[in-house]
């Protein structure tokens, strides 16, 4: 219901509010604690029904779907499951840190990484309520350019990622399932309430922590943005770490980049940001740290730096 208010909004007025950074993109911010608390307080306020959705999700899941069908059917480093976990994200529609505790679950339900990357990816990059804001508040070209590589992104990353994955032994899903029912035995309430204290112990710490890191830092990580008008491939990475690093609400984006751009700020940075930002950030990289091994994370978040350029690179002549 939210997001239909707020397309109707985008509709209407081509806005969905105010960018989270501020009103003023020129004006750099030093680091401070209260800077820092500010942002993390407007952020928490915008995403803590979804971070507890998410959460809850995360623990649901791990006690209540079949293992067997998230076995078979998520379980395997084949792009079907791949697939199959990126276009499960698409209802999600949550932001990356949101998501992150649904991943964490399933890979503690022994689904592959590239399904549980794909549906972690998927939900922020591949939000069809975030693609119908930017088309109105944006424009159809930065719907389409985020839609492709998206894409690529979600499904195509996620896919070889699994290369990444350290070698082991061939899966043996009947062993599996053997351990999914054992982990199975006693009441649905105590196994449930025992997965949502663990992921909660673990996940809100680092969450809150690095959540006030980059509420810190965002003035070093967007120094003067509106200004940015050129093109060159080195602004466009620095642009692209920077929105892979930090953090941001579902479809904050848009008014971000609305606000530079009212500023000056060129198509090609604006393009990097449009994906990088919502993709993944260090808070949600952090959360899901534990669940994957580092050099797959370290290939996803280059990846997304290196999209984002090639992105920018687009959207110099594209937008």
């Amino acid at each position: 219901m939210p997001y239909v208010d707020k397309s109707i909004t985008a509709i209407t007025t081509h806005s969905i509010g105010d960018s989270i950074l501020g009103s003023d993109p020129d004006k750099t911010e030093s680091a401070s604690f209260a800077g820092a608390w500010d942002y993390a307080v407007t952020y928490f306020t915008a995403v803590w029904k979804a971070a507890v959705l998410g959460i809850l999700l995360g623990s649901l899941l791990q006690v209540l779907l079949p293992a067997n069908w998230l076995i078979r059917v998520l379980g395997k480093t084949s792009f079907a499951s791949t697939a199959a976990g990126g276009l499960a994200a698409v209802p999600g529609m949550m932001c990356t840190c949101c998501a992150a505790p649904v991943a964490v679950g399933l890979r503690k339900k022994n689904v592959s990484v590239g399904a549980a990357l794909a549906f972690w990816i998927g939900n922020p990059t591949l939000n069809p309520a975030a693609l119908v804001f930017m088309t109105f508040v944006l424009s159809w070209k930065f719907t389409a350019l985020r839609l492709v590589f998206g894409l690529i992104l979600t499904f195509g990353v996620s896919y070889l990622a699994n290369r990444f994955v350290p070698a082991v032994q061939p899966v043996d899903t009947e062993k599996l399932l053997q351990q999914a029912a054992e982990e199975e035995q006693g009441s649905f309430l105590t196994r449930w309430l025992k997965s949502l204290g663990k992921m909660t112990l673990y996940i809100l710490p680092a969450y809150f922590l690095s959540v006030l890191l980059m509420g810190a830092v965002k003035g070093w990580l967007f120094p003067q943005l509106g200004e940015a008008t050129g093109s060159s491939i080195i602004l466009l990475v620095l642009v692209a770490i920077g929105g892979m690093l930090f953090v941001i609400p579902t479809a904050a984006e848009i008014p971000i980049i609305q606000t530079f751009m009212a500023y000056g700020m060129g198509g090609g940075p604006a393009a990097a940001l449009l994906l990088t930002l919502p993709a993944v950030s260090l808070p949600s990289l952090l959360l899901v740290s534990k669940s994957f091994p580092k050099r797959v994370l370290l290939f996803v978040s280059a990846s997304v730096v290196v999209l984002g350029v090639a992105a920018g690179i687009v959207g110099n002549y594209l937008l």
